[in-house]
């Protein structure tokens, strides 16, 4: 058993901030766990190839539960496994989101984690040139850049987008941002930029930060209700990792809910029918799982599509399915590929509803730390959300028939111009249009509801010693890709830490 100061289960955006910045005070030692390698396989540093990654050894390989809003569908569920996490395997998008949707977390509990609560730690991650320096980062270590150089047709659908009325957003980062901009990317010099390559890597010759790789978390370690370290597998030998300080987990929205339950720590009745004792009885652990749905339209191209650069996705814009809206409920964007097409040839309009109602699950399957829990995100579970998807599926449509599309536009492969009934089109999203957008988050929610799962400071009620740190403590969803809003949350947890314990 080796003696740390802090343990921080996870090596993905959330732990790489944590063990990087509590490992600048000299005096404290950190010990950093990751159940996948240091890296993924080469291409995992290739914009373009990030959709080449699922299924990999970079990827937990989950999948859900059949899917009732799907029809009983069960999709694939990728999660990083790598330091970086799914920073390391994401579409490297970098969209904070509304203020709306983050100031949303105190009406729901999670007092003091208010948009410009928020700020001063966004701003921290962030490595920014030509922005609104009162909002942007000048000095952090992640860098994101508008995609460049842009892609023709991105380019043609870019005004196609300003055709239909969205407004020209200069940065969609901004507070209250709405409208279509040039996707910010985290790629530096050609390359992914992961949370590991910006916050971890140029500081792993520190002599108080010790990381270790292929390392599987199996439980928590507790005397009486503190929790003291972390029972993990290493080249099949079990080791205890012991934490004088504090545990902090930093596991993902699965990861971690799902160690907590094997550790006895969630619902009673639940836990015991799998035959764990109960530490502490937190009905909240795992309950609340939310989720972006994502729908495709795919078309064939007019003319020969050249090769992209970038992510394949270099224009985004927000807008509102209905004005009176607090902010945008929907997320657009061209793809420079079709990926439902031979050969990818043609392109393709995404779409999601960023304002879920829809709500699911992370539940244990078996007391086996080996055997991965049951997910349902509850994708289009409530109507409401199934309608925004209609709404937005018939707007990435009208954005296609926009003129600046002409020299582009082929025909709609899928889901097809036959389907033009509003109930057919109900049908296709649910029975094939429809899947996740890879963001979960609030399984383990912050707060002062009856379901809350920490404290605002992020620590695990009913227990001492142990904090989460990661997706699963956001009470609801941000209204945009949540790697920004991860990388904060750590930072101003990082210094909440640090606060407490000097």
């Amino acid at each position: 058993m080796n003696t740390y100061d802090f343990v921080v289960v996870g090596g993905g955006s959330a732990g790489s901030v944590l063990a990087s910045r509590l490992s600048e005070h000299p005096d404290a030692t950190v010990l950093l766990i990751e159940a996948g390698p240091a890296h993924g396989p080469e291409r995992t540093t290739v914009p373009a190839a990030w959709r080449s990654l699922v299924g990999t050894d970079a990827d937990w390989g989950h999948s859900t539960v059949p899917q009732t809003g799907l029809n009983g569908r069960t999709i694939a569920y990728p999660r990083g496994r790598l330091l970086g996490g799914s920073s390391g395997i994401n579409a490297m998008m970098h969209l904070r989101g509304h203020r709306a949707a983050i100031d949303l977390w105190e009406k729901e509990g999670a007092e003091g984690w208010g948009f410009d609560d928020l700020l001063p730690y966004y701003r921290r991650t962030e490595h920014t040139e030509g922005r609104d320096t009162a909002v942007r980062g000048t000095d952090g270590p992640m860098r994101p850049r508008p995609a460049a150089p842009p892609h023709p047709a991105a380019q043609a659908c870019f005004e196609a987008f300003r055709t239909r009325g969205f407004p020209v957003a200069d940065d969609l980062n901004a507070p209250e941002a709405e409208g279509v901009t040039w996707t910010e990317l985290t790629v530096v010099d050609g390359a992914r930029q992961s949370a590991a390559d910006a916050y971890l890597r140029p500081f792993l010759d520190r002599g108080n930060l010790t990381v270790v790789t292929e390392a599987v978390a199996q439980s928590l370690v507790f005397s009486g209700n503190r929790c003291t370290g972390v029972r993990y597998l290493r080249d099949g030998v079990p080791l205890i990792a012991r934490a004088d300080v504090e545990v902090i987990l930093s596991a993902g929205a699965v990861g971690s809910p799902h160690l907590m339950m094997l550790s006895g720590l969630g619902p009673a009745a639940h836990l015991r029918g799998h035959g764990i004792d109960v530490v502490a009885d937190l009905p909240g652990v795992g309950a609340n799982l939310s989720d972006h749905p994502l729908g495709l339209a795919f078309f064939s191209a007019g003319r020969d599509m050249p090769t992209g650069q970038n992510n394949h996705i270099e224009v985004v814009g927000v807008t509102r399915t209905d004005p009176s809206l607090a902010y945008p409920d929907v997320q657009l964007f061209f793809m420079d590929v079709a990926l439902a097409l031979p050969g990818g040839q043609g392109y393709a309009l995404g779409f999601s509803a960023t304002a879920p109602h829809s709500r699911g699950s992370v539940t244990l399957l078996s007391a086996d730390p080996s055997v991965a829990p049951a997910i349902d995100p509850g994708l289009l579970s409530d109507e409401r959300d199934l309608e925004t998807m209609l709404t937005a599926l018939l707007m990435a449509r009208d954005i296609n028939s926009a003129a600046p599309m002409d020299p582009w536009r082929g025909q709609e492969a899928i889901p097809g111009r036959s389907l033009d009934d509003p109930g057919r089109l109900r049908t296709f999203l649910r029975e094939r249009g429809a899947t996740t957008y890879f963001h979960p988050v609030g399984t383990c929610r912050m707060g002062s509801a009856e379901t809350a799962v920490t404290d605002t400071r992020l620590r695990v009620h009913g227990v001492e010693g142990l904090r989460v740190v990661d997706a699963s403590v956001m009470p609801s969803i941000p209204a945009a890709n949540p790697n920004p809003t991860v990388l904060a949350v750590a930072e101003r947890a990082a210094e909440m830490i640090r606060a407490q314990h000097g």
